[in-house]
């Protein structure tokens, strides 16, 4: 892992990094990190690991919260080059919607495209995240995400037994994101739009049904999937805090 540039703020201290192909920020407490909980943020499909959402929401955990924040630009997206077959995925999409066509068909195909190729470069983040001192091996590691980032953090967590918690949003939902829900034991938050003009509330339902998580907890909001509530992050954090401190973080 390789720090491109440092700047800090109001508490927080944002790094920049490289791993290989991989390009990611991370966002920690200026007054240290050991022990405190380490959260994965994976950001929606079309967006990058500097997405105004999720950067609030990285900040807000970090300065309120005292957790560890890092992101990483999925392939394709933000400082990453996209492939040829990427390019046609993300055209089709536009197309679709320009012509009043669903649009759900292409993204699943291309979500799970790119989930398969973002899990074992988490894996690789994770393991060089770890080996900072500042981070160890003892942080308790949680998941968040939204769409793209769903998809990615689901398959994620049936391969890495690291991953304690999982917050996540709207995605849309085929069968084998269903069978992917039915492996996944640790605690999950699920965040269902209400109204969301493409994604489906009653394949969101049959998700939630099938996570053989325990403890799940789903909230429902109305509007769209990108008219998340302020106070729905707010919950994030403090499911985080909740069961990340299980694992021995301190407590919020």
């Amino acid at each position: 892992m390789h720090f491109t540039s440092e700047a800090s703020s109001n508490g927080v201290i944002e790094r920049n990094f490289t791993l290989g192909e991989i390009t990611g920020v991370l966002w920690s407490p200026v007054s240290g990190t050991v022990g405190a909980p380490l959260l994965l943020s994976g950001h929606s499909g079309g967006m990058h690991k500097r997405a105004p959402g999720l950067v609030a929401g990285a900040l807000d955990c970090v300065s309120t919260y005292g957790y560890t924040v890092a992101a990483i630009d999925a392939p394709g997206h933000g400082d990453r080059p996209r492939n040829t077959q990427d390019q046609r995925w993300g055209d089709a999409i536009h197309q679709a919607r320009a012509a009043g066509e669903p649009i759900a068909p292409i993204v699943i195909e291309y979500n799970a495209s790119l989930a398969e190729r973002a899990v074992p470069e988490w894996q690789e983040t994770l393991d060089a995240l770890q080996a900072l001192p500042d981070i160890g091996t003892e942080a308790p590691v949680g998941y968040g995400g939204m769409t793209l980032g769903v998809v990615t953090g689901l398959k994620l967590a049936t391969v890495e037994p690291r991953i304690a918690a999982l917050s996540i949003g709207a995605v849309f939902v085929d069968d084998a994101l269903i069978e992917t829900a039915r492996q996944i034991t640790v605690p999950v938050e699920y965040r269902i739009p209400w109204d969301d003009e493409y994604i489906d509330r009653r394949a969101g339902l049959a998700l939630f049904d099938a996570f053989a998580s325990r403890e799940k907890t789903l909230h429902a909001h109305p509007g769209g999937y990108n008219q998340v509530p302020d106070y729905e992050r707010d919950s994030s954090a403090r499911f985080f805090a909740r069961h990340l401190r299980r694992a021995g973080a301190a407590p919020a």
